[in-house]
Formats: structure tokens, C-alpha cells, sequence
């Protein structure tokens, strides 16, 4: 078994507050393209009103971009409404379905879209669709925010089409965003009802979502999870920084990461703690009795254990939340909202693998 010790790491892990914290944000504010550069934004700027329309009207016209282990590397296109388009592809309706969705002013190219792929393609035999839908995404920041739920809605008809033509199961598909990506999976899942395995969304974007009924929720998959790593606003806070999911992740409070001195470094150590749930299939943990001893840091120092994940099937983690500790195991009841708070000391947090 693997024990690396690399920085501690406190996560919640909790289910979606009814009246969670919300908060408003200045008129102008500095927000990453998907190069870590920084660009001031007027939140009160008005949409390009002739580009979201043409959104609208074509929701789904952007790039599907498949990744397998038979072409990790080099991209398929695949085209809705043109199934020859997938037939000929490698994608195997055998395999798991992965779709990574990037943030403003990202692309095919942005970071956290190899870094998953190569994350998942190491590890298993995956179908691994990057979305780049760089024709909105290019825009201002209150343009693509604007148009976030029609992208939704049109990977969620893409992944409609998908399932027609390969015939494959909702149970085998995960959808994962990053930022304003995070809110954009959320609407594609709930174009599909809320079918999809599972929902992950990656310190989902804060400006002009505190408040947004079209943000990541709940009720968009059959399990919804969100990771919160830079949630403070009141010092230049990319994230949301309230619980929107499920089940809810803060690592170090969700705030401030190890290592990083500017927000952009917080706000994409998301899609880095999930690529390493990917690639490892366990953590190492100190037990905390309540939010006190987090902030404190005095949790249990001689109270180790071993959180493994890679064992657990899907459906018990989603009706269970099941937890392996050490010998023995420990239930998370979403019905009785009882949360979990765990002390990690490795950048780990949730990990589902079929």
C-alpha cells in the first residue's frame, strides 16, 4: 500500500445545504483564462446579446473530442447527428464514458483537460470525451456565464445522441467541469434528467452563480459532488464556496490550498485533487470530531486510518456512502444529513471507479 505524505488537506464532506451561504461580489473582479492569466471583469457588463443567440439556437454545435487508450494522444471528432461520425471512432460502448469539461477562456489544450484524460487512460479503459466549447467560452466572462445553461443543455443532447447510436447506459457516464464548466455539466445533466451516474463539479465558478437557479445542483445526476478550493471571496475568491451538491468537498476549508499564494493557484488545485483521486485509490486520514479541531488543526494525531475507494461499487456509494475504515466500515446517510469531516494529509477527496 502507497503512504505519501505531501500536505495536509481538511475536507468536508456534506450534503447540499437547504440555505447555504451566499454572498455578493464587487463589480469587478479578477477571474483566470485557462492559462492561470488573470483578467479584470465587470460583472455588470452587458452579454453579447447576437452571440447568445446563435447559442441558443445551436446549443450543441461545439467540439467532442474523444480520447482512448487506442488514441490517447491524437483526437476523434465526434459530430452530433451524424453517427458514422462514433461508429467509426474508437469509442467502445463497453467502456466507461468520461466527459471534462473546461472553464472561461479554456479550450481543448487548457490544463485540466490532459491532465484528466491521461489521469483516467493510465488507470483503465476509458472513453474519454473532452468538450471544447471555446465558441462561447472566448467571450466576456458575463457572456459565457449567460450562455453556460444552453451549453449544457447541448452536451446533454450530444450525450443523448450518444446513447442511441452505441447504445451505451446513463450508469456509465460521468460528467466533470471545472469552474464555469462545473455549472455547465450540471445543466447538461439535467437535460438528462438527472440520469447520469455522476455529476462532479470542480470549485464551480462564484460570479453570477451565488444566487443563479442554473447552477450545478443536487438533483443533476444520480450522484453530485462538488470540490471547493478557493471559496473566499472576500479575498479575490474564484469558487462559489457554498455546498451546491450532494455531497460537498472543502480540502483546507476550501479557501486557501498548501503551496499556493494567488487565487488561480487555489482555484485550479480542484481539477488537481481529482486527478490524483483518479490515479490513487486511497487516502491516509486523521479523525476530527468537529469543525473546531479543523480550524485548531488538532485532530487526532494518533487516530490514522485508510480511506480506500477503489472496491466500492457505484450504487452502495450513492445509497451508502460507504466508507472503508481500516477493518470496518462507517455510513454516510444522505437521508438523515449526517456529514463526515475527514483530516486528509494527501491531496486526496472522493474516488468512484466502476
Amino acid at each position: 500500500m502507497l503512504h505519501i505524505n505531501v500536505a495536509t488537506c481538511t475536507a468536508f464532506a456534506v450534503p447540499v445545504l437547504e440555505n447555504g451561504l451566499e454572498h455578493e461580489y464587487p463589480r469587478y473582479v479578477n477571474i483566470p483564462d485557462g492559462n492561470g492569466v488573470m483578467h479584470t471583469v465587470d460583472l455588470e457588463e452587458q452579454p453579447d446579446i447576437e452571440l447568445l443567440n446563435e447559442i441558443q439556437r445551436n446549443p450543441a454545435n461545439n467540439l467532442y473530442l474523444l480520447f482512448t487508450r487506442r488514441n490517447p494522444d491524437s483526437a476523434q471528432t465526434l459530430i452530433i447527428n451524424d453517427a458514422s461520425s462514433i461508429k467509426s471512432s474508437n469509442f467502445n460502448r463497453n467502456h466507461p464514458t468520461i466527459v471534462i469539461v473546461h472553464g472561461w477562456l479554456g479550450n481543448q489544450n487548457t490544463g485540466i483537460n490532459p491532465l484528466i484524460r491521461d489521469a483516467y487512460l493510465a488507470k483503465s479503459d476509458t472513453n474519454v470525451i473532452v468538450l471544447d466549447w471555446r465558441r462561447l467560452a472566448l467571450s466576456g466572462y458575463a457572456t459565457a456565464a449567460s450562455g453556460v445553461p444552453a451549453v449544457g443543455r447541448g452536451l446533454g443532447q450530444f450525450i443523448r445522441f450518444l446513447i442511441q447510436v452505441t447504445g451505451i447506459r446513463y450508469s456509465s457516464i460521468h460528467l466533470i467541469g471545472f469552474s464555469l464548466g462545473a455549472h455547465l455539466v450540471g445543466n447538461a445533466g439535467r437535460e438528462l434528467e438527472g440520469k447520469v451516474a455522476r455529476v462532479t463539479g470542480l470549485d464551480p465558478a462564484g460570479p453570477l452563480w451565488s444566487l443563479n437557479s442554473n447552477r450545478i445542483s443536487a438533483n443533476d445526476g444520480v450522484f453530485v459532488e462538488a470540490i471547493h478550493t478557493d471559496g473566499g471571496y472576500t479575498a479575490g475568491g474564484i469558487g462559489i464556496g457554498s455546498a451546491v451538491a450532494q455531497v460537498d468537498f472543502f480540502p483546507n476549508g476550501g479557501v486557501s490550498q498548501p503551496g499556493c499564494l494567488l487565487n488561480v493557484c487555489n482555484h485550479n488545485r480542484a481539477w488537481e485533487l481529482f486527478a490524483a483521486t483518479v490515479t490513487y485509490n486511497h487516502l491516509i486520514g486523521r479523525k476530527c470530531s468537529n469543525t473546531l479541531q479543523i480550524s485548531m488543526n488538532t485532530c487526532r494525531v494518533n487516530h490514522i486510518f485508510y480511506i480506500r475507494l477503489n472496491k466500492i461499487k457505484f450504487k452502495l456509494h450513492r445509497l451508502l456512502g460507504i466508507i472503508h475504515y481500516k477493518k470496518q466500515v462507517t455510513y454516510y446517510s444522505f437521508a438523515k444529513k449526517v456529514f463526515v469531516t475527514l483530516h486528509f494529509t494527501y491531496y486526496f477527496t472522493n474516488s468512484v471507479l466502476w
